[in-house]
């Protein structure tokens, strides 16, 4: 693991809130030197704890209002059942996030869908990738917060 020191934790603070401050501007909220500030970013981007800069969207603006938590359990817990499904729903690009769970399911992906027709489409595709026994869906009726900055 990486050794973060406090300046280093609050450049991350600041940059995972606005990732398009410019430098001048980040380096006096966190009170370092420019030259200082960009050379910090710079080891944090070649260290890996910076791994990229994104555009966050509102779903609701882009026609995915629907969000979807599917569990997914598979025939067998077999490397090659494993790697064939991870491989396959890696390119359902309707599901954001895919984890490997401990529990009833094997996976938990998060989907999002125009509505529920739309879903429908991709449950049918979901269900058709290497490996799925079954599937549990359960969708969100309203998403109270969510955040991509992690704590730092």
């Amino acid at each position: 693991m990486i050794s973060l020191d406090d300046a280093d934790r609050r450049i991350l603070r600041v940059l995972q809130k606005r990732g398009r401050i410019s430098n001048a501007e980040l380096s006096a909220s966190v009170n370092l030197s420019s030259s200082s500030c960009h050379r910090r970013m710079q080891r944090l981007e070649a260290d890996g704890v910076i791994k990229n800069y994104v555009a966050l969207l509102d779903p609701r603006h882009i026609d995915r209002r629907t969000t979807a938590f599917v569990e997914v359990a598979l025939t067998s817990q077999a490397d090659d059942v494993l790697d064939d499904f991870e491989k396959a729903v890696r390119k359902v690009d309707d599901v954001l996030e895919c984890h490997l769970m401990a529990g009833k399911a094997d996976y938990m992906l998060k989907v999002v869908a125009a509505d529920t027709d739309h879903f429908a489409q991709i449950h049918r595709r979901l269900a058709c990738l290497p490996g799925v026994q079954s599937m549990q869906t359960s969708f969100a009726m309203r998403t109270v917060f969510k955040t991509t900055a992690l704590p730092v």
